[in-house]
């Protein structure tokens, strides 16, 4: 790290944050600390989104041009990534992936590798259409600490704490958050990258965001080798993302503003009854006429998440924030709000959220 380079704090150790430190920090140019209350190495917790997500790659942005942008800047890093001897590709799973829609799709098909239309005589009963493609799947906990360890590799720092106001980081840097002793370096800029923290973080405090409540099962199905979809318009989604471990996440749900931190044993069956009805191939191989019930003795865990939702979509701007104390003013650079595609668009994301702090940068207020 050079002494002359610009000091960076990004708040948030989410996929989003961890993300964009990464992008930071590999520029050269910026000395990028994280500052977050919870870290991948912690133990699931409902505050921390990013570790309950399934994930995959299956982008919803229709005709969003921003978000086509970001979705497609982001898969082909994840392509990268999990090739063979890819520095992540023990994160990745690769796959063939299919989608059955119920209804109608006008939206513009994203291009994966080996995309096709499923022939009609395909189509089980009640489906209108589908796609095919090739995609991959995430491991999300190990991906997370992934990212941790590769943004420490590169000379990124890490410190653990509860920003109640942006103006604490601002004015006494992050080492006031281990040391209440210390005051260091007070940062040239601040990275908003909190996710539902964006409701509560002082300075910031975005009424816009809310919690799309999501549940999932986790399986043990390594046999099941390919990913597979049913989605209607009414937002009724279940899904079927095998991991590289040989476990399986069956979903899903998508309940705004439900701010329940537990699995539901309701919801839990109806995911269960979903996914089978998809996916028999759940069941043990081998397993003579199987039934829901040959799948139960797999699991592994339920577990759930509020997905950090903004009404107005992601926020990707500059707002210049005055140091009262220091009379100067810093730019902070908010990347928040993804909903239920912070992975998808990780990557996408942190670009623009890096050109724009070296914009504010380069430019002044």
């Amino acid at each position: 790290m050079s002494s002359d380079n610009k000091v960076v704090v990004v708040l948030g150790a989410g996929v989003v944050g961890l993300t964009t430190a990464i992008q930071l920090q590999e520029t050269g140019r910026y000395n990028v600390t994280i500052i977050a209350e919870t870290l991948p190495t912690d133990p699931k917790t409902i505050t921390y989104t990013s570790q309950w997500a399934g994930a995959h790659h299956v982008t919803e942005s229709g005709n969003d041009v921003r978000q086509q942008k970001m979705d497609k800047a982001t898969f082909d890093k994840f392509w990268e990534l999990s090739a063979p001897g890819g520095l992540a590709e023990g994160c990745f799973l690769r796959l063939s992936q299919t989608e059955y829609y119920m209804e109608e799709r006008t939206d513009p098909h994203f291009p994966y590798p080996e995309f096709r239309e499923v022939p009609p005589d395909l189509l089980p009963e009640g489906v209108h259409s589908a796609v095919s493609f090739m995609t991959v799947t995430i491991d999300t906990p190990v991906y997370l600490n992934w990212l941790l360890s590769n943004f420490l590799s590169k000379g990124g720092s890490v410190v653990r704490g509860t920003v109640q106001h942006i103006s604490q980081v601002v004015e006494g840097g992050p080492g006031i958050f281990h040391d209440p002793k210390r005051i260091s370096a007070k940062p040239d800029a601040v990275i908003v990258s909190v996710g539902i923290g964006a409701r509560s973080l002082g300075g910031v405090e975005d009424k816009t965001m809310y919690p799309i409540r999501g549940q999932t099962v986790i399986v043990r199905a390594p046999w099941v080798r390919f990913g597979r979809a049913m989605s209607s318009l009414t937002g009724t989604s279940t899904y079927i993302i095998p991991r590289r471990s040989g476990d399986v996440i069956l979903g899903g749900i998508r309940e705004p503003d439900d701010w329940y931190p537990i699995p539901r044993s309701e919801s839990t069956r109806d995911i269960l009854e979903r996914a089978f009805s998809l996916c028999p191939e759940l069941a043990p191989p081998g397993t003579k006429d199987p039934k829901l019930e040959d799948v139960l003795p797999l699991i592994v865990e339920e577990g759930c998440g509020h997905r950090p939702a903004r009404k107005d979509g992601i926020r990707l701007e500059t707002e210049w924030f005055k140091d009262v104390k220091g009379g100067r003013k810093i730019p902070i650079v908010h990347n928040y709000g993804h909903g239920g595609y912070g992975y998808q668009s990780s990557w996408g994301s942190a670009e623009l959220a890096l050109g724009l702090l070296n914009e504010a940068l380069e430019n002044g207020p």
